[in-house]
Parts: structure tokens; C-alpha cells; sequence
């Protein structure tokens, strides 16, 4: 079975700057690691590959740092990285990745199976996944939360809804998005580490897909940003201080009085 992972870096604080004038994040200055959601898909495939033979390749969109999201996944027990890499992807929105990632794919020969984390935590989308199967014109399964089987050219899994989850038999190649109940992900190995650190990673650039640059980047991106601005948090707070019993007592009393109030009680 062949399987390839794509997955991203992202940054590791919460507190992002976007430039004003693009309307993209600002990457420079900040620590990256691999999306943590992305960590599952990673996770998956190794356990398939364990199970069905094969081999399970990682792939990344970034500049040259991104090197070292593709040697983790390596040191966890992923085969070999692919870098996609090239400055006219920058500013690439999902549908311009999803365009790329579908052409490296094409590239590098017939995949049995795609899986993806379900989003990535810096953009919240969920849809490259989705998107590069339409581009592929393979079928989609999202929000999977277990593989049951795969026989037959087939893959039974369950997809994680509302209100339970849903077996599906998807014929492949196929693309699933995968959720946090698809199973723990494991941690490097020492063994893994070394192999990682010799690992020959091949990079892919624009150049090398034939995608035409007005497909690419800002350009190529119909996802435009027209305005950006920090939303104004104003909270009036009420401080209680107790000091002794008696004081405690009134606390209680004005803290019920407040939760009446709003009715919350």
C-alpha cells in the first residue's frame, strides 16, 4: 500500500501577526512545529503501513525550514519527505495549495490512499483536504475516527458526526481526513531520530509541476483578505474580597443577587 501524508507547520504560539498589506500570516520570527492535528494522519498511516505493507511518504508546502516538520514525521516511522518549496507559492490560500499538493501527488506516481488531519490550527479551514480530492477527482471521507478494514480496493471506516458516526466504504485511491479518536499518535524513536537526520529529502518546485504562476501564490488565491482588525474586548469586573466569615457570607449573598440577575440562576 502507498500512502502519503500531507501536512503543515505552523506556529506554535497562538498570538499570530498578519500583515496588513497581504492579508497573510506573518511566519518570520516565529517557531514552527508540525500541526498537531496533523500528528493523527502521520499516526495512520504508519499503523497501516505496519499492518498492509508499503510505504507511507510525508509531504510539506513551506520554504526550506520546513525540512524540519518532514524529519519528524520521519523519527515517528514515516518512510521518506517530500518539501514543496518554491517563493511563488507564498500566499497561497487553501484552493492555490490544494492545486499544488494535487499536482506533487500526480507527480510522484499513484497513491493507494491520502490522508490528511482534519485542519490545520492556524487557518481552521478543514478544506485542503477536501479540496485536493476534487482536484485528484478521487472520493473524500472527512472526520474519520477509525479504519474498520481494507480489502477488496475498498476502505471501511467510521466518520465521527454529531450524533455518533456513520460506516462508510469508500472505493480507493481515496483522500480521508482524520479526527483526534483515530488513535494516539506515538513519539519519535532514537532509531527513528537517526534516520531522520540522514534522511534525503526531495524537493519540488514550481518549475518542476508546470502549474502556470498565475495558479499560484496571491495571485492564484481567490481567497482574499479585504480587512484586518483586532476585535475590542471590554469587561467591567466586580471584585469580592472576604477577609473574614462575615464577609464570606456577603460575597455568597451578592454573588447569588448577580447570577439572579442575569438570570442565570
Amino acid at each position: 500500500m502507498k500512502i502519503a501524508v500531507p501536512i503543515k507547520q505552523v506556529p506554535e504560539t497562538s498570538t499570530v501577526k498578519m500583515d496588513p498589506e497581504t492579508g497573510t500570516m506573518v511566519r518570520e520570527g516565529v517557531e514552527a512545529i508540525v500541526n498537531p492535528l496533523d500528528l493523527y494522519a502521520i499516526e495512520t498511516a504508519i499503523r497501516l503501513r505496519q499492518e498492509h505493507g508499503g510505504e507511507a511518504t510525508c509531504i510539506t508546502m513551506g520554504p526550506p525550514a520546513a525540512q524540519k516538520a518532514l524529519r519528524e514525521a520521519i523519527s515517528m516511522g514515516m518512510d521518506a519527505g517530500v518539501l514543496v518549496s518554491d517563493k511563488k507559492f507564498a500566499g497561497s490560500d487553501t484552493w492555490a495549495t490544494s492545486l499544488v499538493l494535487a499536482n506533487v501527488l500526480k507527480s510522484l506516481g499513484g497513491f493507494d490512499m491520502i490522508i490528511c488531519g482534519e485542519r490545520a490550527t492556524d487557518g481552521d479551514t478543514g478544506q485542503v483536504g477536501p479540496e485536493t480530492a476534487a482536484f485528484l477527482d478521487l472520493p473524500v471521507a472527512t472526520y474519520i475516527g477509525s479504519i474498520d478494514a481494507i480489502r477488496d480496493g475498498t476502505c471501511r471506516c467510521r466518520r465521527m458526526v454529531e450524533d455518533g458516526y456513520e460506516i462508510l466504504e469508500v472505493q480507493l485511491p481515496a483522500v480521508l481526513t482524520v479526527v483526534k479518536e483515530i488513535g494516539i499518535p506515538r513519539l519519535p524513536t532514537l532509531r527513528g531520530k537517526q534516520k531522520a537526520r540522514h534522511a534525503d529529502i526531495r524537493v519540488i518546485t514550481a518549475k518542476d509541476l508546470g502549474i502556470p504562476e498565475k495558479s499560484l501564490g496571491l495571485e492564484g488565491s481567490p481567497t482574499k483578505v479585504m480587512k484586518i482588525s483586532s476585535p475590542a474586548v471590554s469587561r467591567k469586573c466586580r471584585m469580592l474580597t472576604a477577609k473574614n466569615d462575615r464577609d464570606i457570607q456577603e460575597a455568597i449573598g451578592q454573588t447569588v443577587d448577580f447570577l439572579r440577575e442575569k438570570k442565570l440562576i
